[in-house]
């Protein structure tokens, strides 16, 4: 039985392969990868006006209890 007729999963080929390393080697000081929201570490969506750092679904949630009203 040959290697390519075998069927493992994903995971076991990047830790043979050694790309886990290097996926999320790059460093994140700046742009959306470095910002992440407080409440479920999302990337996309995120309000950052008043030091919020939400993401638009959390802040949904959470704007009451923050104390934002919605106007008319």
């Amino acid at each position: 039985m040959n290697s390519r007729s075998l069927h493992l999963p994903a995971s076991t080929y990047s830790l043979n392969m050694g790309f886990q390393t290097l996926w999320f080697s790059h460093p994140r000081k700046f742009g959306p990868g470095s910002r992440s929201c407080r409440v479920c570490s999302g990337h996309h969506g995120l309000i950052r006006k008043y030091g919020l750092d939400l993401c638009r679904r959390c802040f949904r949630e959470q704007s009451k209890d923050i104390g934002f009203k919605k106007l008319d």
